[in-house]
């Protein structure tokens, strides 16, 4: 089925949930990196439509901090599919800058060095920004800027600050401001797919506003109509906000006249 798209409504900010790799191969009769493996062929193709449709940052979901719990022979798979995919021209040829948010620190060290080669390599690129959630947690990304944050204070407090004016300065934005994803706008489309309807852990502060969308297709599968399918879903949405309905349409009509 062909969806047919306002292209002036393409949300700004797509995220990923690529769930279904293990489950596709293995319906295959394959082992489950078979399916990891063909997920990346996805990758190649949904930054291209993503690009193409003038989305400009595409958030993926590769690798959670919870993923270090599965058999090591899959994590040592997973770990050189990320050094060859980066190998991958698609960057260049879609002008795509890439970024990573996560605990790199816990990858193994040919991995770090091939993503922040990666990243110096496309940081003038600017159709598109890929941000790839590798050894990444919500979880572990709020508690980690509570650490920074706890850390200013601690030279606040030596510097004369009173304690209520050190809590006045903590806001939603100085929250915001010491997450892994300070550099880019919140999701306004968050797709899972895979079947299962849970946020497992990802972008927990995020996507407080975001719209969101599961489909039953394993990432294997999903292709340009299911991402034009997700984001028609997206655009038959009316975003409020916490208000009325009658307030947006109200500020709408003021928009368009």
């Amino acid at each position: 089925m062909d969806y047919a798209l306002d292209m002036s409504r393409i949300p700004e900010h797509v995220a990923i949930i690529m769930d279904g790799n293990g489950r596709w191969a293995m319906e295959r009769g394959k082992e489950r990196t078979e399916g990891h493996k063909a997920g990346v062929d996805t990758v190649r193709r949904i930054t291209s439509e993503c690009v193409r449709l003038g989305v400009k940052y595409l958030t993926l979901y590769t690798f959670s901090t919870e993923n270090w719990n599965r058999p090591a022979d899959e994590i040592a798979a997973l770990m050189g599919l990320v050094l060859s995919s980066l190998e991958d021209e698609i960057f260049q040829k879609n002008n795509v800058r890439f970024r990573v948010i996560g605990d790199m620190k816990r990858l193994p060290e040919p991995v770090q060095k091939k993503l922040w080669e990666t990243m110096e390599h496309t940081a003038e690129n600017d159709a598109m920004t890929m941000v790839v959630a590798l050894s990444y947690s919500s979880r572990w990304e709020i508690t980690d800027a509570v650490r920074e944050m706890v850390r200013g204070i601690l030279q606040d407090y030596a510097t004369g600050y009173t304690e209520e004016e050190i809590c006045n300065r903590i806001t939603e934005d100085t929250i915001s401001e010491h997450l892994n994803t300070y550099f880019m706008p919140d999701p306004d489309l968050l797709i899972r797919t895979g079947g299962e309807l849970r946020i497992s852990n990802y972008l927990l502060w995020q996507i407080a506003y975001s719209e969101l969308y599961f489909c039953d297709t394993y990432w294997p599968d999903f292709d340009e109509a299911e991402l034009h399918k997700a984001i028609a879903s997206y655009q038959g949405r009316q975003r409020r906000f916490g208000k009325t309905e009658a307030q947006v349409e109200e500020a709408e009509g003021q928009t368009d006249k």
